[in-house]
């Protein structure tokens, strides 16, 4: 049971969480860096606007394989090695894209990196959510959420830069694939930083090793408490013999959980967030007719989401998972209902964008965040990787289709003609009070509450009632008659 004499070793904890997190790093980087050559690539091989949706979205078809094949990967060669071969996937589609001569082979390699993009997703969430004592998990598991819209920020200010260095031919010409090869450098960082970090200690417990998860935990926190914390995980697993083989089996338990992890997923990419990352600079062109000045705001934009999420950071374990969630839903409808009257009215300047750079700050404080730390911990650990990975794969699947249909309305003429280019914005306000309805109804608060009791509060939260002890999950009915848990 925990008590005022544990001790956390806090430095350890967030160097290994913060090279964990270099995977949404990675994934923000490399998602987001064809926001600056979508439009000299598409001149380059001549797109259409349809291919052009295609050459932004495909990477969320592929990364819908990687969401499904991560949970075998990470559970047999356990997250720090699953999260190395990520690093290397990412490393090969980055060169393959950068050298691409034709539009196939770039998008062949896209594809490849779209692997990387749906393992990092599952994979990275998973580690922060295992490694962290639950006081401190949303924070640590925040870092991930940094990294991501860190990688994004860093990715706008890049393309800046190499677009103002650069005539308009260049750029069509060799500038973009400068762009792409970019991304190399946090690679090559992950692949070096990883080599010192410690394999996640309930992954060591699930596959038996058990002095190898006692070493981790006793440098986290004191020897007592790592005590403690490893009887709950070793009990936690041992309970149901099933466990072990890590199947995913749809009843009144787990069918719960996959609705609300799938929920949220699907609810992050309809706020529309990665339109504005993916075309940042295109949405910018129906403010300014000026490349540079399109690319900045683009920049500005996705660093306003990178402040957000350092604000959130400091606030989510001390608010909690469901308040934000709910301000946030709230947030990003009423400042995109601005910017689609600001589009459709035409406000000049600053008053015509000021919207989206709210709405980036705030869903950086939010849904930006919160979303892989509530996806990470709401699921038992002998199904979580494999429910993250369907999770994340809806994710995928949503992002798809906003990323494929946004540049054919934003192209559209009748569309253009009428809302002047807010149209978009008016449908994603929409859907962020649908969110908002969602998260009152069936998301609990998680905040500071032990991985191994989280299961039991969704489910009463999920079904409006106390569940029997009879209902509870296995899992959970040992854990609550244990006192306090991993606090």
């Amino acid at each position: 049971m925990a008590t005022n004499k544990t001790h956390y070793n806090l430095v350890y904890l967030m160097l290994c969480c913060t090279v964990a997190a270099f995977g949404g790093l990675l994934m923000g980087y490399d998602s987001s860096i064809i926001s600056g050559a979508i439009e000299p690539l598409s001149t380059y091989f001549q797109l259409s606007p349809a291919e052009t949706g295609w050459a932004v979205s495909c990477i969320q078809v592929s990364s819908l394989i990687g969401c499904l094949i991560a949970p075998k990967i990470s559970d047999h060669f356990g997250r720090k090695r699953s999260l190395c071969v990520t690093a290397l996937i990412f490393a090969v589609s980055i060169v393959g894209t950068a050298l691409a001569h034709n539009f196939t082979t770039f998008i062949l390699f896209r594809l490849f990196g779209g692997l990387a993009i749906g393992l990092a997703c599952v994979i990275s969430p998973i580690y922060l959510a295992e490694l962290s004592p639950s006081r401190y998990r949303g924070r640590t598991t925040a870092l991930y959420s940094i990294c991501c819209v860190g990688g994004q920020s860093v990715v706008m200010l890049t393309n800046f830069f190499i677009s103002k260095s650069m005539t308009a031919d260049i750029l069509v010409d060799t500038g973009w694939r400068y762009i792409l090869s970019s991304a190399l450098v946090p690679c090559a960082a992950l692949l070096i930083f990883i080599a010192f970090i410690p394999e996640s200690p309930r992954w060591s417990v699930f596959k038996g090793r058990d002095k190898e998860a006692m070493n981790t935990l006793g440098k986290i926190s004191n020897p007592e408490h790592a005590k403690t914390v490893f009887s709950e995980i070793k009990d936690s697993i041992k309970v149901d013999p099933t466990n072990l083989k890590g199947k995913l089996r749809l009843n009144k338990k787990t069918l719960p959980l996959l609705i609300i992890g799938i929920g949220l997923a699907i609810g992050n990419q309809l706020s529309g967030v990665n339109v504005i990352q993916y075309f940042g600079p295109t949405l910018m062109k129906n403010v300014t007719t000026d490349n540079n000045t399109a690319m900045f705001l683009a920049f500005v934009l996705a660093f306003a989401q990178f402040l957000g999420v350092i604000v959130g950071m400091t606030v989510l374990d001390k608010i909690g998972r469901r308040k934000l969630l709910l301000w946030g839903a709230l947030a990003s409808a009423l400042c995109l209902a601005y910017s689609f009257a600001a589009f459709y009215l035409r406000f000049p300047g600053v008053y015509s964008i000021i919207g989206l750079f709210a709405f980036m700050f705030m869903f950086g404080i939010t849904w930006g965040q919160v979303i892989w730390t509530v996806l990470g911990e709401i699921f038992p650990m002998e199904i979580r990787s494999i429910c993250v990975g369907i999770s994340v794969c809806s994710l995928s699947v949503a992002n798809f289709g906003v990323s494929t249909t946004f540049p054919i309305m934003n192209s559209n003429p009748y569309l253009q003609e009428v809302f002047h280019g807010g149209f978009p914005l008016l449908l994603f306000s929409g859907f962020s009070l649908l969110m908002f309805v969602f998260t009152y109804r069936f998301v609990p608060e998680t905040a500071n509450v032990p991985l191994e009791r989280i299961e039991t509060i969704v489910l009463q939260k999920y079904y409006g009632r106390d569940i029997e002890q009879d209902d509870l999950p296995v899992n959970a009915k040992i854990i609550s008659n244990m006192g306090d848990g991993i606090k």
